[in-house]
């Protein structure tokens, strides 16, 4: 693995302190607590804490970075402007949380097969203007593109753009700042915007800290892409972990990021998601999803090889279905 360049990392570090400064008051700071299941799991000396984002507004982290975006578009001269992105979840709830916040709309393509939940979770939020475009994830995102570019209003990935990752780095910053003596970061990853925006923090500040990049074995693209030097499409198969699950867009800011950032991955299976999950309820009364179960597993997995160290994980967030969680439980 190359190693970091000094001065890619140092150009995210301003950007990142603005976005924590721009989001004051209106995200919050999550607890970052300890777990003594997990400390006492891995020996003598070690201490382990949660970062959790699964009570931050809208249930993830995915507010952060949403209204950096958001805010930024609007600082820049566009008040009025209706901004276009394409989700089902997490992002899209994120995006409408942050119009409210400031008075603006946001335009969310979804696809003609979302559920019927999800889409009425969706038109709930006032702040969103929902169309139905093609039959699947890739269709929308094209048509949300398509609108964005023939307006000339601004799309907004949910990973792909330098706010939205400067507004997830801030989340480094609060670890670094309540736990100094952290010395190893356990980061769930889809398309990287998470892991992105807290390494190139972290790294900046303390780049002794190890990053790790945890992912579902069912979905592993973007550690396979590292592996191969490119973004790939590979295999993949249904998980639990819905929010780390798909692709990488073409020319993602992220793979880069990831590539010099990341020390190193580890793959986690469902059985050990789901046990995960099980484990946040029992002995930290939290409702995590199943990319929070991610991170989560990678040190269930193995907790000896973390013996000694001070490691931080983030919990994403927690929007898990209730039936799902009801198998889990069950």
């Amino acid at each position: 693995m190359a190693l970091p360049d000094p001065t890619v990392q140092s150009s995210w570090l301003e950007p990142i302190e603005k976005a924590a400064e721009r989001m004051s008051g209106h995200v919050r700071r999550t607890a970052l607590e300890p777990s003594s299941w997990l400390a006492e799991l891995a020996g003598d000396n070690t201490h382990v804490a949660l970062k959790l984002e699964n009570q931050q507004v809208t249930g993830s982290f995915k507010a952060r970075g949403a209204f950096n975006k958001l805010a930024t578009v609007v600082s820049k001269g566009s008040p009025t402007c209706e901004p276009v992105l394409a989700s089902t979840g997490n992002h899209a709830l994120a995006c409408g949380w942050a119009a409210g916040r400031l008075n603006l709309c946001c335009e969310v393509h979804v696809p003609k097969t979302v559920s019927a939940a999800k889409l009425q979770a969706l038109q709930r939020e006032k702040n969103l203007t929902v169309h139905l475009s093609g039959e699947d994830c890739i269709d929308s995102e094209s048509s949300a593109r398509t609108a964005a570019e023939a307006s000339g209003r601004p799309y907004v990935s949910p990973y792909n753009d330098a706010d939205v990752v400067c507004g997830q780095g801030t989340i480094g910053k609060e670890i670094l700042e309540d736990m100094p003596d952290v010395d190893t970061l356990l980061i769930s990853v889809g398309g990287g915007g998470l892991i992105s925006g807290i390494a190139a923090y972290v790294k900046a500040v303390k780049p002794s800290v190890k990053i790790i990049g945890c992912q579902p074995a069912a979905s592993q693209v973007m550690a396979q892409s590292i592996a191969v030097g490119e973004i790939r499409e590979f295999p993949q198969s249904e998980t639990l972990s819905d929010g780390t699950a798909g692709g990488i867009e073409p020319g993602s800011i992220t793979f880069e990021l990831c590539r010099q950032f990341v020390d190193e991955w580890i793959m986690v299976s469902e059985e050990t998601i789901a046990k995960s999950v099980k484990f946040m309820v029992e002995f930290h009364q939290q409702i995590v999803e199943g990319a929070a179960g991610v991170a989560v597993g990678a040190f269930l997995d193995q907790p000896a090889r973390f013996s000694g160290h001070h490691v931080a994980i983030v919990i994403c967030g927690g929007r898990l279905g209730f039936d799902t969680l009801r198998k889990i439980l069950l």
